[in-house]
């Protein structure tokens, strides 16, 4: 009764305004984790659309890169027949002239040198009306490849912009990741105030006794408290010391927001000497089962099962690695851990 009374006395108005503050951060990073999720998601989407129609896009460049290399070849090609048709036109009007001065200046064989100025003539017609359709043709060909070359340079332009807009969507991702982590670490530095004041609270309750103790950022019990030899049954007289944890662990309940995702996980650990029964085959067993009947009785006594977690190591996360009994009585543990979900 005393003991009792003692606790509430020192838990009246402890801790309100300290979980008022921290439960109005707790909601605003709660609530800067619901717009990342929502702004990754449709950035994620916008990325993805971008990478298809980048993917288009360079598709549509590299077909007018072949129509236009295409192209180039047919105006070449064009042009080299326009330079063939322009010295055979060169030549028939020199070779008509020659025969135009003939006749001007022959009597005789008048009649024939008309003949051929005449066919002359009509092979220059022709000849003019080769070129000048070729010349038709190239022109064409130059306004083909002028719109080619537009459309080319429209293409790049659309890829330039869309690369450009990519580059900002992963730079607001990054900034919003680097968001995320900070607030992240800010509620692990909260969960481990949590545990600091949590081991505190046991140290108190339990006292300092040789075998239980606190190892890094685990709060560790000897099996011989809890369990006898090669056994996962709780000793009788392990409940008084598992009321005062259950009793701990409630408080801790009321006091952390319900917004922080947490655990409290009972690990059992075994020495190295095998073990081989029916009941255990091996220390994994063993381990395990020590761990749930630590974990049942707790809840038992009021904690919620959902921030409890049993785990059996066996005999595979020793802390004294020698091969002595105080060894083997210091691997033989039961450890709690505060730790997130």
């Amino acid at each position: 009764m005393a003991l009792a009374r003692s606790r509430r006395d020192s838990g009246i108005n402890y801790w309100p305004g300290f979980v008022d503050a921290l439960s109005t951060l707790i909601l605003g990073i709660i609530f800067l984790l619901s717009v990342f999720v929502v702004v990754q998601f449709f950035l994620s989407q916008e990325v993805t659309n971008k990478d298809t129609v980048l993917s288009r896009l360079n598709a549509q460049i590299a077909q007018l890169t072949e129509l236009l290399s295409m192209e180039k070849s047919g105006k070449s090609n064009l042009e080299e027949t326009v330079a063939t048709l322009r010295a055979g036109l060169a030549a028939a009007e020199g070779e008509r002239n020659q025969y135009r001065d003939l006749l001007a200046g022959a009597g005789s064989g008048a009649a024939s040198a008309e003949g051929k100025v005449s066919t002359l003539t009509k092979d220059l017609d022709t000849e003019k009306q080769l070129s000048a359709r070729a010349m038709s043709q190239v022109e064409l060909l130059n306004q083909q490849i002028s719109a080619l070359r537009r459309q080319l340079a429209s293409l790049e332009d659309a890829l330039e912009s869309s690369e450009k807009k990519d580059k900002e969507s992963q730079a607001r991702i990054a900034d919003l990741g680097q968001r995320l982590n900070i607030a992240l670490a800010q509620r692990v530095q909260e969960l481990g105030k949590y545990r600091s004041e949590f081991f505190g609270r046991l140290r108190s309750v339990l006292g300092n006794r040789p075998d239980i103790r606190v190892v890094g950022d685990r709060f560790v019990f000897q099996s011989e408290i809890l369990f006898d030899s090669g056994s996962a049954a709780l000793r009788s007289d392990a409940y008084e010391e598992l009321d005062k944890l259950a009793t701990a662990i409630t408080d801790l309940e009321k006091q952390i927001p319900p917004d922080i995702a947490w655990v409290l996980r009972v690990d059992g650990h075994t020495d190295v000497r095998p073990i081989s029964s029916p009941q255990f085959p091996s220390n994994w067993e063993l381990s395990a089962s020590r761990a749930i009947a630590v974990v049942q009785y707790l809840v038992g006594k009021g904690v919620s099962p959902q921030h409890l977690v049993a785990a059996g190591f066996g005999e595979f996360q020793p802390l004294d690695t020698e091969a002595t009994e105080e060894a083997y009585r210091r691997n033989r543990r039961i450890e709690l851990k505060l730790t997130e979900r």
